[in-house]
């Protein structure tokens, strides 16, 4: 079956957004569930999940958060992993040695944490009140979170759960050591072991993105010196092995890249309207995203108010296998309320898109737990 841009768009969609199951099998499809604190109306992982998870309300994935297998961490951003990724990434190194200060602090805090067994950053604060340090952004930041974070980031301490969206630490068994090049015989061991590490994370990757133009693909692979630094090296070599064993299509002059076990064949056109999050598998990679959709989305939250084209937390609009406007939500008074905006002039002329779309507001009413959702319309 020929590649067009018309299957290339129908099956990003059946794909990624298949019949919701439950929430531990939505994130073991998934693999890593992207996560960012802004609510508008609810943070990105939550509404990530309600398109996966039969039944999800927001704030599921904090709340039982403890019960899974996963972890937060970082991947190609910060987020969820499953533990079956996290052990890909683990143990990190090539990071750079801790400051005999830095080495200091650490010991203590994690003694301390290891006594308390789960700590608010507030509370290591109180006990060690480490001051303030200049932040990514070039802001102040307070240290003991600054140090907290490392300290997560290099495997020492784990997230055990959020106290008000505030995360909350404890301590991690060590990691074992991955043999390092001085190791001698053990050295080709060590490649071989990363490089098989490096392309199941590529895998996750893939099984998540795709599908991927040769660009995209490029990107994202190069984006996994963040979940495992240790294996930067060996990035360009992961990318010329994926591109040889993915399934590959060609569009135009664009290669495209997906599972070597999915097919385009038995895809077909998906009914009914969602409203996805800015970070949501089908729309987070931009370059595709204008590829399949013929116009540019940007996120808009951190844009100044005069410059923002479509609002500060615009949610993509997908009607069937077309992305074709986006809306912003926002809960005041208990009351939803949906301020859409169209790339054509207007809402299609399509039967049935306005019942679809009153259908996905009140699923996102129920996602939200507001007062008046129709649960029966909802359940039926």
């Amino acid at each position: 079956m020929p590649v067009t841009l018309a299957s290339l768009r129908r099956f990003t969609v059946t794909r990624s957004l298949a019949t919701p199951t439950s929430l531990e099998r939505a994130i073991e499809r998934l693999g890593f569930v992207q996560a960012d604190p802004i609510r508008a109306p609810a943070r990105a992982q939550d509404l990530t999940l309600r398109q996966r998870v039969k039944g999800y309300r927001a704030g599921d994935l904090e709340r039982l958060y403890p019960t899974l297998a996963i972890e937060e961490d970082t991947f190609i951003n910060y987020g969820f992993v499953t533990r079956a990724v996290f052990e890909l990434m683990h143990p990190r190194s090539g990071i750079g040695a801790w400051t005999s200060a830095q080495k200091r602090r650490t010991q203590d805090v994690l003694a301390f944490v290891r006594e308390r067994g789960a700590v608010h950053p507030k509370d290591v604060d109180r006990e060690f009140s480490h001051g303030s340090v200049t932040n990514y952004w070039g802001g102040s930041s307070n240290a003991t979170t600054h140090l907290l974070d490392l300290m997560h980031y290099r495997g020492l301490l784990r997230v055990a759960g959020r106290q008000d969206g505030i995360r909350t630490y404890a301590a991690r068994e060590p990691l074992a050591r991955s043999p390092s090049a001085a190791d001698g015989p053990e050295r080709a061991e060590r490649t071989r072991a990363g490089s098989d590490r490096v392309d199941r994370l590529v895998d996750v990757l893939v099984r998540k993105y795709a599908p991927l133009s040769a660009r995209s693909l490029a990107i994202v692979v190069r984006r996994l010196r963040y979940a495992a630094p240790q294996w930067h090296a060996d990035l360009d070599g992961a990318l010329a092995r994926a591109r040889a064993r993915l399934s590959r299509g060609r569009v135009g002059d664009l290669d495209w890249f997906w599972p070597t076990e999915e097919s385009f064949d038995t895809v077909s056109v998906p009914e009914g309207v969602r409203l996805l999050t800015p970070f949501d598998p089908v729309v987070w990679d931009r370059n595709r995203f204008e590829q399949l959709w013929g116009w540019e989305y940007r996120f808009e939250a951190y844009t100044p108010v005069a410059k923002r084209v479509r609002g500060y937390y615009a949610l993509p609009l997908l009607w069937r296998d077309r992305v074709i406007g986006w809306a912003n939500a926002a809960v005041k008074e208990g009351v939803l309320q949906i301020a859409a905006g169209y790339v054509s002039a207007g809402p299609p002329r399509d039967r049935g898109f306005q019942s679809a779309l009153e259908e996905e507001i009140e699923r996102l009413r129920m996602f939200l737990n507001l007062p008046g959702a129709d649960t029966r319309r909802h359940r039926a």
